[in-house]
């Protein structure tokens, strides 16, 4: 074949069948697989792979140092470098520090969230080679697909084709690179 292949994708009309393409497709030894659906599918997601609280831990991670950068720099500057006792308040006021440490916490939180989670998901990514499938704008209305990648240490383009049919999908096609 003279042309690159990023895959072959199946696409189903149901996300049982979607599910059951994965699970079979796993147990066959595929790795390098993607799949595609109108509506969130949590177990699917698991049989992938999915680590569901990646971005959150980093979130928190990155919230937890922004408040203690936060509320250490503002002890830095009251108590020890700039020291100055006015009406009697204590140069390490913690319920003053407080307010402005859980903003930054908060900011540092979100940036942190939306960074991974773009760098993670690979985001912005203008195209993707699955955009040129036909009827592939139906994964966002009503259609499910499994995309196994060309990259997979198991990939046979003969052999792919084989058991994705042996699955009944409404159509398998390949994906060009």
């Amino acid at each position: 074949m003279s042309e690159r292949l990023h895959g072959v994708i199946a696409e189903f009309d149901r996300a049982e069948s979607l599910e059951a393409a994965v699970r079979d497709a796993r147990d066959a030894g595929y790795t390098r697989m993607d799949a595609f659906s109108p509506f969130p599918l949590r177990e699917t997601a698991a049989l992938l792979g999915a680590r569901p609280g990646v971005v959150f831990r980093i979130a928190v991670i990155a919230g937890l140092i922004g408040a203690i950068l936060q509320y250490g720099s503002q002890y830095w500057m009251n108590a020890v470098d700039y020291p100055i006792n006015v009406g009697g308040r204590p140069l390490h006021s913690w319920p003053a520090f407080l307010p402005s440490t859980v903003i930054v916490a908060i900011l540092w939180a979100g940036a942190a969230a939306l960074l991974s989670m773009l760098f993670i998901l690979h985001l912005p990514r203008l195209h993707h080679p699955v955009f040129a499938v036909k009827d592939f704008e139906r994964a966002s209305e009503d259609r499910f697909f499994l995309l196994i990648q060309s990259d997979d240490p198991r990939f046979d383009l003969p052999g792919v084709h084989a058991f994705l049919q042996a699955r009944r999908p409404t159509a398998v096609r390949e994906v060009p690179a």
